[in-house]
């Protein structure tokens, strides 16, 4: 799972201030709605895939990304394709009917999930964690004197994009650890499947607790007490590239509006 990491790097997008990366995500994952037809749909993916290359990361490393969390794409999609009624009745089988209209929504609704993966995927791996932390702490910043815990909301997130991919790592190497002592993961149908990964469970939750110690031990040391009376060592600033990134957003969003099927 890619999800939850970030590359170092130097490109136009590594740049942009983690601000407008993160209401920009927000924002593009609202505006994905828009899209209705194949039209709109290949904008969308044309102007995602573009992205890309100014990011400086492969199409691959994104495909397995998507790769992780397949079964539950197919799973939405599969609920749109089979329980969406309406157009010509294309398929049916008891309760089960593939129409016409199924067909179409399950496509964009797939289409819809991908795109957001893929957004959510170039917002951390361009971002540092400790920079959505400052940009989630700045944004929520006015709820400050309604006596909202800004700060720590900032920190629960950075630390829960910092270990989703270390949880995630921990897991594969306790399954080659179980596989090595003769477990087999693959074989079987589903249900067996499903048993073979319940004594993953134990080892997890001891290594998440205990990491967790860990952290708050650390942090202690460090004589972390909140943000009260903290400064940042690198201030958030705005530039040149988060306009265009802006005025690029509002274009897009002009053209979904404009080429949107009514």
């Amino acid at each position: 799972m890619i999800l939850g990491r970030y590359i170092p790097g130097d490109s136009p997008i590594h740049r942009l201030d983690p601000r407008t990366k993160l209401l920009g995500c927000f924002y593009y994952i609202g505006i994905v709605f828009l899209a209705n037809n194949w039209i709109t749909y290949a904008l969308m993916f044309a102007l995602t895939l573009g992205l890309l290359p100014l990011a400086h990361v492969r199409l691959g490393f994104f495909l397995r990304g998507v790769r992780a969390i397949i079964y539950l794409i197919l799973f939405t999609v599969l609920l749109q394709l089979f329980f969406t009624t309406g157009g010509h009745v294309w398929w049916q089988w008891g309760w089960l009917t593939v129409t016409s209209k199924g067909v179409v929504n399950a496509v964009y609704i797939l289409c819809r999930l991908v795109l957001i993966i893929f957004a959510s995927t170039l917002l951390t791996l361009t971002t540092q964690p400790l920079g959505l932390a400052d940009a989630v702490e700045s944004i929520l910043k006015p709820l400050k004197p309604l006596h909202v815990p800004v700060t720590e909301l900032a920190l629960m997130l950075s630390i829960a994009l910092r270990f989703v991919p270390t949880l995630m790592d921990q897991t594969t190497k306790t399954m080659n650890a179980q596989r090595a002592r003769g477990v087999d993961f693959g074989s079987g149908g589903p249900i067996k499947q499903l048993k073979a990964i319940v004594p993953l469970f134990i080892p997890l939750f001891v290594s998440a607790f205990s990491m967790a110690d860990d952290l708050a031990t650390a942090m202690e040391a460090r004589g972390f007490r909140g943000g009260d009376g903290r400064t940042r060592y690198r201030a958030l600033a705005y530039h040149r590239g988060d306009a265009v990134a802006v005025v690029l957003l509002v274009v897009l969003t002009v053209v979904l509006i404009v080429l949107r099927t009514h």
